[in-house]
């Protein structure tokens, strides 16, 4: 198949969707705010946000296609040769923000672009990626597990990638317990590449589901609350310095409500925090963020 827009367009609507209603059913009590909003030349923004539910603090569900004159400059850091070809582009990126700090964050995200030219240029990119604040073995090893079923051989490969993209530099630690990363992906051609990204769609939420449903009646206090609200820090700070979907978001003019959805309800920062030797909170540092074989024979 040549590559073409509507099938990926199609797909990413119909896995939104069914996210939405796969988050709602766990959030308890809480809806996600729904609007379509149409564009020129058949593009379309589909929001989705669920705020203050009862299990699920926050959570964004976004879908977007769009059209542009001139790729920004986060889009061709690394195929220069594309500044100033037309394109199109389609998305879909969530994010979701437990109440309960023994419930991990996730995110994921999968892309599509599409540069108009006499011969058409293509990727995709995407993956997903869990950040614990309390870890867990099993809910580590079975994250992993989804992922190396999503993309079999693929597996060590993205996984080192993922690593490799969620690193914080300046505090010299990972943002989570990683997962899956691809981009400028064309493996196989667009049919192989394809199949791929709907394989993690579709691992998505049975690598997630499962770990809420384990954790989300566990008890906590204002101890796990205040650590939860720490770590959140860590990702403001990777989704505002170093995210290129966020500066991408920003440089090609998408609306600023939607490309900022991502970012956690409530977050704090304290200076020079080191949290005791010994403890669940230091075992997040020397057990889960340091890159791991969570599948030692994948």
């Amino acid at each position: 198949m040549q590559p073409q827009i509507s099938p990926v367009r199609e797909y990413f609507i119909t896995l939104q969707d069914a996210i939405v209603d796969a988050l709602e059913s766990l959030s308890g009590a809480g809806q996600f705010q729904s609007s379509d909003l149409p564009g020129p030349d058949g593009t379309l923004s589909r929001p989705r946000v669920l705020e203050d539910g009862e299990h699920i603090e926050k959570a964004a569900v976004q879908f977007t296609h769009s059209r542009g004159a001139s790729l920004p400059d986060a889009a061709t850091q690394r195929n220069p040769h594309l500044a100033g070809l037309g394109f199109q582009a389609t998305a879909i990126s969530l994010i979701v923000h437990p109440r309960n700090p023994y419930v991990p964050t996730t995110h994921a995200n999968l892309r599509f672009f599409l540069v108009e030219a006499d011969d058409p240029f293509w990727y995709f990119g995407g993956g997903f990626d869990m950040t614990p604040y309390y870890g867990f073995e099993e809910d580590a090893r079975h994250w992993h597990e989804q992922a190396l079923a999503a993309t079999g051989d693929h597996y060590a490969k993205l996984k080192t990638a993922c690593d490799d993209y969620f690193y914080l530099a300046h505090r010299n630690e990972c943002r989570g317990v990683g997962g899956i990363f691809f981009d400028d992906w064309q493996e196989g051609g667009f049919d192989e590449s394809f199949a791929l990204t709907r394989r993690v769609g579709d691992h998505f939420l049975p690598a997630y589901r499962p770990i809420f449903e384990r954790r989300v009646s566990a008890p906590y206090g204002e101890r796990e609350r205040d650590w939860q609200l720490y770590r959140r820090g860590r990702y403001a700070e990777f989704n505002l310095a170093i995210d290129r979907g966020t500066k991408y978001g920003l440089q090609s003019g998408r609306r600023v409500e939607s490309v900022l959805a991502s970012l956690p309800p409530m977050a704090t920062w304290k200076y020079d925090y080191q949290p005791e030797p010994g403890t669940p909170e230091a075992r997040l540092y020397t057990d889960f963020l340091p890159p791991r074989d969570w599948i030692p024979s994948a």
